[in-house]
């Protein structure tokens, strides 16, 4: 299975027994919607909800950390996923949420047949697609996590690259955030970014209809920010959320050696030791 699959595919593998759909909406904290309450209210027939506010480290103080394997799998199993299924999620999110949840289940619990709908619910009601209401009734079965943590970089191995001409870093933020000029929206984060990373908004990697660009047109928004794609890649954002974004993007340009930055800017914002860049790139 491809990593971007478009609605009319979805459409036709609709109740194939070893398709399964996973809603992976999630909001900003202020952005006065609920993920979960609009899953309930409409989502693809079939799907369940993979809530990210809550399939992460909840003992962490940073937003989103990844969960054990153990805690992916148990809830992957409870959302009735289990090994050699194929799985396409989908989001109704500005974050385009659906990408960290990809990169969660396929780049680090190691599930193979993993895609993201393309254009998302937004695109499957504009088509005229069914919708269905309520929580999806399903049957437990074995997930085995195969944890691979190769495409993910911890602040030790932040502090080593920052500034380095080897990799890229490349960050999912707004212009105004990434400058230092926007406020970050929580308590004891510093403005700014890390010195020697480059700015690629995550919302620059589509298009008008929701849609991921793609070919010459993904790539310009890349090296539009100056961003050099021969070398390795770590992306970063506010939370780890957009930084997933980056992360598929990249992936679909077809280059391996991207990893995302989980603790992003909420922890190297929030550290006192860490140096943090103003302005443009």
């Amino acid at each position: 299975m491809e990593m971007l699959v478009s609605t009319e595919w979805l459409a036709g593998e609709m109740g194939a027994s070893d398709l399964h759909i996973i809603d992976a909406t999630q909001f900003l904290p202020d952005a006065g919607r609920d993920a979960k309450a609009e899953y309930g209210f409409e989502h693809i027939p079939g799907a369940v909800f993979m809530d990210l506010e809550e399939v992460c480290d909840t003992s962490s103080n940073l937003p989103g950390m990844l969960p054990t394997a153990e805690k992916f799998a148990s809830r992957m199993q409870s959302l009735g996923i289990g090994d050699g299924r194929r799985i396409v999620i989908y989001d109704n999110s500005p974050l385009h949420s659906a990408a960290r949840a990809w990169w969660m289940t396929k780049d680090v619990f190691g599930a193979h047949n993993v895609a993201v709908l393309d254009g998302g619910l937004a695109k499957w009601k504009a088509e005229g697609h069914a919708v269905e209401q309520g929580k999806q009734q399903v049957r437990h079965r074995h997930f085995t996590p195969f944890h691979d943590d190769s495409s993910v970089r911890d602040l030790d191995a932040m502090k080593a690259l920052a500034g380095s001409d080897e990799v890229e870093i490349v960050d999912a933020r707004p212009e105004e955030r990434f400058r230092g000029e926007g406020p970050e929206p929580r308590p004891g984060v510093a403005p700014g970014h890390i010195p020697g990373s480059k700015n690629v908004p995550h919302s620059t990697l589509f298009n008008d209809d929701g849609t991921w660009k793609q070919g010459d047109d993904l790539k310009a928004a890349f090296t539009a920010a100056g961003v050099d794609l021969g070398k390795p890649m770590v992306t970063t954002c506010g939370g780890g959320t957009t930084a997933a974004v980056l992360l598929f993007g990249a992936k679909l340009l077809g280059k391996g050696d991207v990893a995302l930055y989980d603790g992003s800017w909420a922890e190297w914002g929030g550290q006192a030791d860490t140096e943090k860049a103003t302005g443009a790139a």
